[in-house]
């Protein structure tokens, strides 16, 4: 253990060093080299609340999707099994409230959009048949070519980030015009992203990855830039947990991931909360 705080300050007085040294010598190389070491090094950002939710038991098929409506507190979970309750209703705290198995067949997808006049759950259900409004894009991997898009989310800026599974990419478009703008791949040559969505400060785009389950906290760019995808934190979970989508509170920045392989959902909390 002395072994180990002797080699943690050395590796301290040697950065110091090199920053007091880089300033009073006006070397960029040294500037660039400390600047790589800390941005490699891990923040950790969010951590489980293993209190939650108060009523597992709700839990009977696979998780596929979840809904934060921030405006009411509430949270929307959607299941996928036979002879069950296909949507979960629980309060961001983790009491259940209700549950329904009427109008839905097979969810996948489920976007909260609740406003002060009206409660608002839009859900995917891809064992009910639909019928194709518009479509935008094609099969393929070029640029504004699609392979499995899973997920997408609309920063503050209004730059659309869609998750090109597939294809192991980010894609990302303007929100008005539809001009492609960039894409990351740097951060997915492991595996492609399966859910997208911003921190409520917008400084992290947290992404998912399925069959890695692992989930990826990227630093978001500046308005003007899209840049390279840079991977801020990380939480890796257990084996064959499979992350599906994710969504994240608004007021309260908490993350809500719903695992098809563990058939749950977890909540993740700030820890500067």
């Amino acid at each position: 253990m002395a072994r180990f705080w002797l080699c943690a300050g050395c590796t301290v007085f040697f950065l110091a060093f090199l920053n007091l040294y880089s300033r009073f010598s006006g070397s960029s190389v040294l500037r660039e080299f400390i600047f790589q070491i800390s941005w490699r090094s891990e923040e950790i950002l969010y951590k489980l609340d293993v209190g939650w939710p108060k009523h597992s038991e709700y839990f009977t098929g696979a998780t596929f999707c979840v809904a934060v409506d921030s405006l009411n507190g509430l949270l929307y979970i959607a299941q996928r099994g036979d002879n069950i309750q296909k949507v979960l209703v629980f309060t961001e705290d983790g009491y259940f409230l209700r549950a329904w198995n009427y109008t839905v067949d097979t969810p996948h997808g489920m976007f909260a959009a609740s406003t002060l006049y009206e409660q608002s759950i839009w859900i995917t259900d891809v064992g009910n048949d639909f019928m194709m409004l518009w479509l935008h894009g094609e099969n393929g991997t070029g640029p504004a070519k699609f392979n499995i898009p899973h997920s997408v989310t609309v920063d503050s800026s209004g730059r659309v980030w869609v998750a090109d599974r597939g294809n192991k990419r980010i894609q990302v478009f303007d929100k008005d015009t539809g001009v492609w703008l960039g894409a990351w791949n740097n951060c997915f040559t492991e595996e492609g992203p399966s859910s997208v969505r911003f921190t409520p400060d917008g400084k992290y785009l947290i992404v998912a990855q399925l069959n890695l389950s692992r989930l990826l906290f990227v630093a978001a760019p500046p308005v003007g830039s899209i840049g390279s995808c840079s991977v801020i934190s990380s939480i890796q979970l257990a084996d064959q947990v499979l992350p599906h989508l994710l969504d994240v509170s608004g007021k309260t920045g908490a993350i809500y991931v719903a695992e098809i392989g563990a058939k749950q959902v977890q909540k993740y909390v700030p820890l500067k909360s």
